[in-house]
């Protein structure tokens, strides 16, 4: 493992999912996941989110696309937080959900949906 890597994806993590986020993922690590926690860090965070050549909002679009094609709601909803901490905007985010309609089809877009609407109206209560 990389421990440049590692560190480079904890910091990138932290801006984008936040310092209570990453601290609460790390803190609920065990010995028997810790290594997953270590691959996330290195190898997702460390890897293409430190990459210069696509901006950070653009990345967050991306990664929610791919998660609603994953029928990911938990991961999602982590990373509607991130995108728009990331400066994406609510419309934006919506229109993600519903172009990926056509492509993953209307029971992983209604739960995007459900997921972006919990995040986004407790952020728009928080803001």
């Amino acid at each position: 493992m990389s421990i440049e890597d590692q560190k480079a994806g904890e910091a990138i993590r932290r801006e984008v999912m936040s310092d209570e986020f990453v601290d609460r993922a790390l803190n609920n690590a065990n010995d028997f996941d810790q290594p997953l926690q270590d691959l996330v860090m290195e190898n997702a965070w460390g890897g293409p989110w430190t990459r210069d050549d696509l901006p950070r909002d653009t990345r967050s679009l991306i990664t929610i696309a791919m998660l609603i094609a994953l029928k990911a709601p938990n991961e999602l909803k982590g990373h509607i937080r991130g995108a728009l901490r990331n400066g994406c905007s609510k419309e934006e985010i919506r229109a993600v959900i519903l172009h990926a309609t056509a492509y993953c089809g209307f029971p992983s877009a209604i739960d995007a949906m459900r997921a972006a609407r919990e995040i986004i109206d407790n952020w728009d209560e928080s803001a």
